[in-house]
């Protein structure tokens, strides 16, 4: 059995696997990492191998993993990765990026696939049937507009985006006029990009996950495939990887 944890600056999600296969899922506080890790640790005394990925640095002082696991890593730049990553700056490369271009190495072999990852930031990340990693864009996500119009104006305010899962092209509130600014702006971005990629790449598969992916799948015309454990099957790829080299 496998253990994935990814630490993010608030949240932490963590995935147990056999095999391929994910048999456990848990999101937790940061501050409540450790506990959480023992417990799924007595609650699956099976696991051998454990893979961690952290946007923290001193995420060895939150997380002390139990003695039983036999090997853990930490990924960054020089964990062995399946594809060939052509990215100019590969140190600078999120460990988000990298875990879901690895799932979709393996889920759409020999596929020209674009990852859209819709989160805090949007990613687009363009990985082709012969295995080659190329980049992509990142572009500020959903929350994050809303809060730069709240937070950048003296009298706009700030609007939950999920409060509907549909929006109007035109609105007639100034909070109506927001929603559709943003949601249907970021809609056409995505749109233009998937459309751009596929002219440049024959048979795209579009790969959309994320904290939005529900609205987004809801309201993009491009077909889609939305999965929400893409990044913690794509960490498991690696540990797998790993492990095996």
């Amino acid at each position: 059995m496998n253990l994935v944890i990814d630490i993010g600056n608030s949240r932490v999600k963590l995935g147990v696997f056999k095999d391929n296969t994910l048999i456990y899922k848990e999101t937790c506080n940061i501050i409540k990492l450790h506990a959480v890790v023992s417990n799924v640790q007595q609650k699956y005394p099976l696991i051998k191998f454990a893979l961690v990925s952290s946007v923290v640095k001193k995420h060895d002082e939150l997380l002390k993993m139990p003695p039983t696991i036999e090997k853990v890593f930490y990924l960054d730049s020089d964990t062995l990765v399946p594809f060939k990553n052509e990215y100019e700056t590969p140190k600078t490369l999120g460990k988000d990026r990298i875990a879901l271009v690895t799932n979709a190495f393996y889920t759409y072999e020999n596929r020209n696939c674009l990852i859209i990852d819709a989160g805090t930031c949007i990613t687009y990340d363009i990985l082709t049937a012969e295995g080659k990693y190329k980049g992509g864009a990142i572009s500020p996500g959903i929350l994050m507009r809303f809060k730069a119009l709240n937070n950048y104006t003296g009298k706009l305010p700030l609007v939950d985006h999920i409060a509907e899962l549909t929006v109007k092209l035109t609105g007639n509130s100034t909070e109506k006029s927001l929603r559709s600014g943003v949601l249907n702006g970021v809609l056409f971005e995505i749109e233009g990009v998937i459309n751009a990629y596929k002219e440049k790449y024959q048979d795209l598969t579009v790969i959309l996950t994320g904290g939005d992916q529900h609205f987004l799948s809801k309201n993009l015309k491009n077909s889609i495939f939305a999965t929400s454990n893409f990044l913690l099957e794509g960490l498991n790829h690696i540990l797998a990887y790993n492990t095996n080299s």
